[in-house]
């Protein structure tokens, strides 16, 4: 695994992931697409409609052409929907849905990250209300997603700020002048040769399971590509309460136990003596 503690820097770091393809194997707006329907949302022929889309993604990624068709039929599909109707199935199904396609590198990825003491940021073009829930199950520090246009509880099906291409560049600037991230020192990952301009930002890019344009490019430009196969189900990490928790601490408080559990044993010894 990468050497992160390699270039220290006396300002903040944070490390930006993309979230579909690059943390998990699949598209998280298009994996709901059942759980809406059986919340009354969609159609059978809708999700038909996503099944073969999200088959289409995987096997190519998405260009911008692509990307901007994906745009267009999602904003039209959500017009009308309740938000928190929205919100309450994706908290009901999250763990079913999302669980079982976390990369295994990435969490190990996002583990060393905060380790360093670097903030984690998940940078999407999905919705807010799919891609926070994500970043909260994942431990992440803050969010960065597509927003819709709300009016009276339901989405008007207008984009009121869409993070994709440059504008995920922008909103990490953004962020990086808010928080005081020095740019040079932080870290970024994504599949799509559409995320360039958010790669090229960071000082240290990262090609994750590349299509064809970005392993290209992440090739000429020297870029580590890495290439993430192991989704596995976060429920089956160590966990304490609702939070992951990394090895290092698991293993601290295992020898704890341990050490605690053998100085009982030694107490209760000396009392019966």
């Amino acid at each position: 695994m990468l050497d992160l503690m390699e270039h220290p820097g006396p300002r903040r770091s944070a490390a930006f992931f993309d979230l579909d393809k690059t943390i998990i194997a699949r598209s998280s707006t298009l994996a709901f697409s059942r759980p809406f329907y059986a919340g009354g949302l969609i159609n059978r022929r809708t999700v038909l409609r996503s099944t073969y889309a999200q088959f289409v993604y995987l096997l190519g990624g998405a260009d911008h052409d692509q990307m901007e068709r994906m745009r267009e039929y999602l904003s039209a599909m959500c017009a009308g929907w309740d938000v928190q109707t929205v919100r309450a199935i994706v908290a009901e199904t999250l763990h079913h849905i999302v669980d079982p396609i976390v990369y295994e590198e990435a969490v190990t990825l996002i583990e060393q990250h905060r380790a360093a003491g670097r903030d984690v940021v998940i940078v999407s073009s999905s919705g807010t209300e799919v891609v926070e829930p994500i970043g909260e199950l994942l431990g992440a520090d803050k969010v960065v997603a597509t927003r819709m246009m709300v009016a009276d509880g339901k989405y008007t099906g207008e984009i009121a700020d869409y993070i994709y291409g440059p504008h995920k560049a922008i909103a990490i600037e953004a962020l990086a002048a808010s928080e005081g991230y020095d740019l040079k020192d932080c870290y970024s990952y994504s599949d799509s040769i559409t995320d360039e301009p958010m790669l090229a930002l960071a000082g240290h890019p990262h090609a994750v399971n590349p299509d064809r344009s970005l392993r290209k490019l992440a090739a000429a430009r020297g870029w580590p590509i890495l290439d993430f196969t192991k989704p596995v189900a976060l429920s089956s990490r160590s966990r304490f309460g609702e939070t992951w928790l990394p090895a290092a601490v698991v293993t601290a408080l295992a020898a704890a136990g341990v050490a605690l559990y053998a100085a009982r044993r030694r107490a209760r010894t000396v009392g019966a003596n």
